[in-house]
């Protein structure tokens, strides 16, 4: 398939901002575990094991959720019952409350609560359903900082006091991730972060007893590299759990063999392989989704294309980025309009962050 579009440089600077200052996929993988295991006698006792199941995604893609969903129906049926999830801790109690609900208000609510985050997607919420529909015992535990503090965490301290529950250990876990959120969001601190949602998790996780369980978080939160400040969740999990943790990263894992298509700039038609479609209608009332192409031909044509004044780190993409590759991203607004941007990892770093940089492709028609 031909395709062919105008090469506008539409301004986005503040939600590519919100992207890249919340971007957490597309990481490295390590140990890979089952895909959609079947129910056996090996497998139930695994469930009682203490063991790890690590998925890393890139949020709100829509191909990667339904394998999540496939892979969290196979442990689900061999017994498995806990997920945990990159969320709040009274997020995840909401979802909780939700899953024994008749109707979706709260599920609804969460989703207002979400906007302006990657969670802010109807595939998300996609997901959510399906689960209630097909894994009906699913109970979530969420292990991350207190998001949405000021809206899910106060509503959910108002309930727990109507319910008469100031002095359970719940409402003091409520407290506790609230300022673990403030704190976050005063310092804007990506390490504080990373070893809050170790200790939060442990303290899940121990709390269960030796159950197994699944997680779902940001791809670069699983993988067990480490950077220069700190150690990942997953490869601090790994440390403390030693030979329980089994991480994967969905979006390679389970990949399909990418599209071909063809992308024309200029007077020249390239290969490229398509990655899929990303819902970012929770980062701007603008924007709705964008698409990824990977060049698979002839990058070495915008090896001297100029730079724009903008960057998109890796763990932005759906896909492995290298050096020298080209990228093409479609951006599509709420009144349909399309804007195409190109992409060029030169190898270069933004707050220690590998970073693809914008490129000025004119100079090739």
């Amino acid at each position: 398939m031909r395709r062919r579009f105008a090469t506008g440089l539409l301004l986005l600077a503040s939600v590519l901002w919100l992207l890249i200052s919340a971007g957490c996929t597309a990481a490295s993988t390590a140990s890979e575990p089952a895909t959609v295991p079947a129910r056996t006698e090996e497998t139930s006792a695994q469930n009682t094991s203490g063991q790890i199941y690590l998925y890393g995604e890139s949020h709100s893609n829509e191909m990667q959720l339904k394998k999540e969903l496939e892979i969290w129906q196979g442990y689900y049926a061999t017994g498995m019952r806990h997920l945990f999830v990159e969320m709040a801790s009274y997020s995840a109690e909401y979802l909780n409350l939700w899953m024994q609900a008749e109707d979706d208000t709260i599920l609804e609510e969460l989703y207002e609560d979400w906007e302006g985050t990657q969670g802010h997607s109807q595939y998300t919420m996609d997901f959510y359903r399906a689960i209630k529909e097909t894994c009906p015992e699913t109970i979530f535990h969420g292990t991350d900082v207190g998001h949405q503090y000021k809206t899910t965490g106060n509503r959910y301290l108002v309930w727990l006091n109507y319910k008469g529950m100031k002095d359970s250990d719940t409402y003091r876990q409520t407290l506790d991730s609230i300022e673990q959120g403030k704190t976050y969001y005063r310092d804007n601190d990506a390490v504080y972060r990373e070893n809050q949602m170790v200790k939060n998790f442990a303290q899940a996780f121990d709390s269960l007893e030796g159950e197994s369980v699944m997680g779902i978080y940001g791809a670069y939160h699983v993988s067990l590299e480490g950077d220069e400040q700190t150690s990942r969740m997953a490869a601090q999990l790994a440390e403390q759990y030693p030979g329980r943790v089994h991480t994967a990263d969905v979006s390679e894992l389970y990949a399909e063999d990418p599209v071909l298509e063809e992308i024309t700039v200029g007077e020249k038609t390239y290969t490229a392989s398509y990655w899929g479609e990303q819902d970012i209608s929770g980062f701007s009332k603008k924007l709705v989704s964008r698409k990824f192409w990977r060049l698979e031909d002839g990058a070495e044509d915008f090896a001297n294309c100029p730079t724009v004044d903008d960057v998109l780190p890796y763990d932005n993409y759906p896909v492995d980025v290298s050096t020298g590759q080209v990228f093409v991203l479609d951006y599509t607004a709420a009144d349909g309009t399309v804007t195409r941007l190109f992409y060029r990892a030169d190898g270069t770093f933004w707050n220690d962050r590998p970073i693809t940089v914008q490129i000025d492709v004119s100079g090739l028609a």
